[in-house]
């Protein structure tokens, strides 16, 4: 099936107007490159679709006043961006961002609300293949911090992903291999 740009009838003509794939991980499950390679395989289906990496969506130091975790601006930007695209007229976003599959309501409300299919996937991999990943990324400083953070980010989103979120073991797999599973289980 073509997808041309606008994307108004994909064969979904009674399914939902916006679609919204999050991806989330911590450091060393590879969100991003898994999200640019998602969009590698939507291009080849000729699915029109929008990337946007939330970790660019909230760095600005010191945090604005009255938004000290961010979230204010984070969601601020994230509506422009995305308002740019849906006024191209897109309609699917793919969003990567650690704890992406714990702000599907702020990804909502700044997409503009109503009818949005959201799929939410978490990318996990185990402590060993985190640790390495990160080593060859991270050549300053802060590797160890990385480390621990994304360790802690594991955890907590392990326990706090919503029901219904698909996770996916990066372990082992190549990104390839790892966007192939992301994209089914959005069914586009």
């Amino acid at each position: 099936m073509h997808d041309d740009g606008g994307d108004t009838n994909d064969g979904e003509a009674s399914g939902p107007r916006l679609k919204l794939l999050l991806i989330g991980g911590g450091s060393g499950t590879g969100k991003t490159t898994v999200g640019w390679e998602v969009s590698e395989v939507l291009k080849r289906r000729t699915l029109a679709h929008c990337v946007l990496e939330g970790d660019f969506m909230d760095q600005v130091h010191p945090a604005p006043p009255g938004d000290p975790d961010r979230s204010g601006i984070t969601e601020r930007n994230v509506a422009a961006v995305w308002s740019n695209y849906a006024a191209l007229g897109h309609r699917r976003l793919v969003h990567t961002n650690t704890v992406g599959v714990l702000e599907e309501h702020m990804l909502r409300r700044a997409m503009g609300g109503g009818d949005i299919a959201v799929t939410r996937v978490l990318l996990t991999a185990n402590e060993p293949t985190v640790r390495e990943r990160l080593a060859v990324r991270e050549t300053g400083s802060q590797l160890f911090s990385h480390i621990e953070r994304s360790l802690r980010a594991a955890a907590l989103l392990e326990a706090e992903a919503p029901a219904g979120t698909v996770r996916v073991a990066t372990d082992g797999l190549t990104v390839e291999e790892v966007a192939t599973r992301v994209v089914a289980a959005t069914g586009w």
